[in-house]
């Protein structure tokens, strides 16, 4: 068992698209109207473009809003991705305007920081030691 698609909610799916593929890197593997506005649209690490992909999904359904404030209230990540270098990208996505609301913490052999994706999420960046 492997994992193939996980999502983030957003609140604007051509904000987040710009986001997560202008600002982060990304690359948008899928793109497909799934009625209204609404798009089926994916994105996969420019490493590993046949790898997990992260659906941006709009949060639309009623629970989405209260969960999110609520993890957004208390400082908890949506979700994480790994670099190789968390002070580094945190230096990186600093210049280009992206707000951290933990600057980068070392936690025994892992390195974090956790910025707003401008979508409504907060997102954990993790170096890992292999």
């Amino acid at each position: 068992m492997k994992i193939h698609l996980t999502s983030v909610f957003v609140d604007d799916q051509t904000r987040a698209e710009q986001f997560y593929t202008e600002i982060l890197g990304f690359v948008k593997k899928q793109d497909v109207p799934v009625g209204g506005t609404d798009r089926w649209l994916t994105v996969v690490s420019p490493d590993e473009t046949g790898g997990a992909e992260l659906l941006l999904e709009p949060a639309r359904h009623p629970a989405v809003g209260p969960y999110r404030e609520a993890l957004v209230r208390d400082g908890i990540p949506l979700a994480q991705f790994a670099v190789e270098d968390v002070y580094a990208e945190h230096a990186r996505l600093s210049g280009l305007g992206v707000r951290f609301t933990q600057d980068p913490l070392e936690a025994g052999p892992v390195t974090t920081a956790v910025f707003d994706d401008t979508c409504g999420n907060l997102i954990q960046i993790a170096t890992v030691p292999r």
